[in-house]
């Protein structure tokens, strides 16, 4: 899977690593800050995605696609399509732009609204990782954890790094009987919930 990174992808991903990492010491403002998963996330997130069964992939927070590029690696694999969902004008172009750029527009649904409204009328998901705006991580779990197939999985980003804020979500998580869930250490820490077969 990691193989099918063509240069223009490895490019495009070079290109927003720098962006982030300026962004996170120059004081952009937070609207324009990319605040991007690191490229071991990415990884990581690749080979979860791969391994779900079958049914809707989504990502909820598109930021400049730097991710949902990781994720199309899976989507090709799976022949399927990522559903990703941005709401911030400046980043949704930076996203368009990415999906050019690195040639995955086959693998990529972009969605231009909030996720919230709009995830409700998807299907059964097999597969969604949650990197929005950490407040509402505990309302997308409200949403998706009922959409969830049999061994599917939700990922939220940041579980360790804003833990004080994600802590709702991951209460809730961990208090559903219908998941197996796992704090795992790896860039800013991912929240792993399994949906149980039974």
């Amino acid at each position: 899977m990691f193989k099918d990174i063509t240069k223009r992808m490895k490019a495009r991903m070079d290109y927003l690593e720098s962006i982030d990492k300026r962004d996170r010491t120059d004081g952009t403002q937070k609207e324009f800050r990319l605040r991007q998963i690191p490229p071991e996330t990415g990884r990581f997130l690749a080979l979860l995605a791969s391994s779900c069964p079958s049914g809707d992939y989504v990502e909820i927070g598109t930021s400049a696609g730097y991710s949902t590029m990781w994720l199309s690696l899976a989507a090709k694999e799976k022949r399927a399509k990522i559903k990703t969902y941005e709401i911030s004008a400046y980043k949704i172009k930076l996203a368009k732009e990415t999906f050019d750029l690195s040639g995955i527009n086959d693998y990529v649904d972009l969605i231009e609204g909030d996720a919230i409204k709009n995830i409700s009328s998807l299907g059964e998901i097999a597969f969604c990782f949650i990197d929005c705006e950490k407040e509402m991580y505990g309302k997308c779990w409200d949403i998706l954890s009922a959409k969830m197939v049999p061994g599917g999985l939700i990922v939220a980003d940041n579980a360790l790094s804003h833990y004080d804020v994600v802590k709702p979500m991951i209460e809730k998580a961990a208090n559903d009987d219908k998941f197996d869930c796992l704090l795992v250490p790896i860039g800013k820490g991912e929240l792993v919930c399994r949906r149980k077969s039974v």
